[in-house]
């Protein structure tokens, strides 16, 4: 073992649509934006105070097509992958670099969809489960009769 290790494990929402790039010899590559918060409360001025931190995720081949056909803008997603800097020149020949987080494993958490029914239903959806719950608790209590079934045994 070499005594390295270059790991990246984010939970975020993508910040825009997968962007897809296709090679002549059938491979392809999708990049998207992740947004990752941290929040935490100013001690002096008692104000929560919210950071974004970007990164910029590469996925390829079918990782690639996956993400593009089932995530959109605003979905939330697990990425594991490692980091890469890439070393590019500018328009004016300034050197410039990237630092990208390239996706070996990812997994879908939620959709926008999901996301905006499970903030409009949550306070309908609470009465229901509430009562649903009594009612599998009373039948717990309930003695247990003997039942017409099918089992030849």
């Amino acid at each position: 073992m070499s005594g390295t290790l270059n790991k990246v494990m984010l939970i975020g929402h993508l910040g825009d649509e997968v962007k897809m790039h296709y090679f002549e010899g059938g491979g392809c590559i999708g990049r998207f934006p992740l947004a990752t918060n941290e929040t935490y409360t100013n001690k002096q001025t008692n104000e929560r105070i919210t950071n974004t931190e970007w990164h910029n995720i590469v996925v390829r081949n079918k990782g690639a097509e996956i993400c593009e056909k089932y995530l959109s803008k605003g979905d939330k997603v697990y990425v594991e992958g490692r980091l890469k800097t890439r070393k590019w020149q500018d328009d004016s020949g300034a050197d410039r670099y990237s630092t990208e987080i390239h996706c070996t494993d990812f997994t879908f958490l939620s959709t926008k969809k999901e996301s905006e029914n499970n903030a409009l239903n949550s306070s309908a959806a609470q009465k229901p489960i509430v009562s649903q719950l009594a009612k599998s608790e009373s039948a717990k209590n309930e003695p247990i009769g003997e039942e017409e079934d099918d089992l030849p045994f």
